[in-house]
């Protein structure tokens, strides 16, 4: 594929570009969604800019834990560096990618915090976020199979990478197109998740739907996918488990909420 293309006389990464792509596409969809509901306008770009800093940062920080074993040994041989070298090595090395997962988790974590403890405190910006988080998503996914990153397994069906000087592992061998096919599986999350937003269904609710759906999706999708790296246990990767544990999550809030709502129903039909 294309990691890597000239621009200005600059390589620019792909999968960056397409992430920019991403970002600007769901502002411009947010926009449209909550101009409506007397959001203003810098309200929202600045709930933005608290999101985006959390999904970088958590993003970091899950692909720093699944590396914790080149964590542990850098440490181990910290004599061996100068104080610059293991500075780049910690941070450009073992938390110099990011994962999905962690991205999600710190994204929505500094929404609640956004919505909790600023002047922003408008709750109806969880349901916009459940919207776009799939559409960002799909923009990402293309992005990787752009790059060659979260390559998938040997396969007949599939295409064949040559020369992708970034992730050499990727090349020469037929992969099944993991990263396009959860790309288009995100984008049908997006169309029902938006579809039940525009029809005012399960309002305030719209990020549980969306952990009811994705993680089943991601789990599945692992099998497919080949690149080891990103954390083993128990058979399991790193993804996978954290699917379950969302997935769980979810299910043990709907029930709750669920018993709460009737419960208070109950109260008013009383009184």
């Amino acid at each position: 594929m294309y990691p890597l293309f000239e621009l200005f006389g600059r390589e620019v990464g792909t999968y960056g570009l397409c992430a920019f792509i991403g970002v600007l596409v769901c502002c411009a969809v947010g926009f449209i969604l909550t101009r409506r509901k007397g959001i203003l306008i810098e309200d929202l770009i600045v709930n933005y800019a608290y999101i985006l800093s959390g999904m970088v940062l958590g993003g970091h920080i899950l692909y720093g834990i699944t590396n914790i074993k080149l964590i542990v040994q850098l440490f181990a041989n910290i004599k061996d560096y100068t104080f610059l070298k293991f500075i780049v090595a910690l941070f450009g090395g073992c938390f110099g990618g990011m994962v999905f997962y962690g991205g999600l988790i710190g994204g929505i974590i500094a929404l609640y915090l956004t919505v909790r403890f600023s002047s922003f405190s408008n709750p109806m910006m969880y349901d916009v976020l459940a919207v776009l988080i799939p559409l960002f998503h799909a923009f990402g996914r293309v992005g990787c199979a752009m790059a060659g990153c979260c390559y998938g397994i040997e396969s007949d069906f599939g295409y064949t990478v040559h020369g992708n000087p970034v992730i050499p592992m990727v090349n020469d061998v037929n992969r099944f197109p993991v990263q396009l096919i959860e790309a288009g599986c995100n984008l049908i999350i997006f169309t029902v998740i938006l579809v039940l937003y525009l029809k005012k269904r399960f309002p305030d609710r719209l990020l549980i739907v969306y952990f009811l759906i994705y993680p089943v999706v991601r789990f599945i999708l692992e099998f497919f996918r080949d690149d080891d790296y990103r954390g083993i246990v128990g058979g399991l990767s790193t993804s996978q488990i954290i699917s379950i544990l969302l997935f769980a999550a979810a299910i043990i809030f709907s029930i709750v909420d669920h018993k709460r709502k009737g419960t208070s129903k109950g109260i008013e039909a009383k009184s």
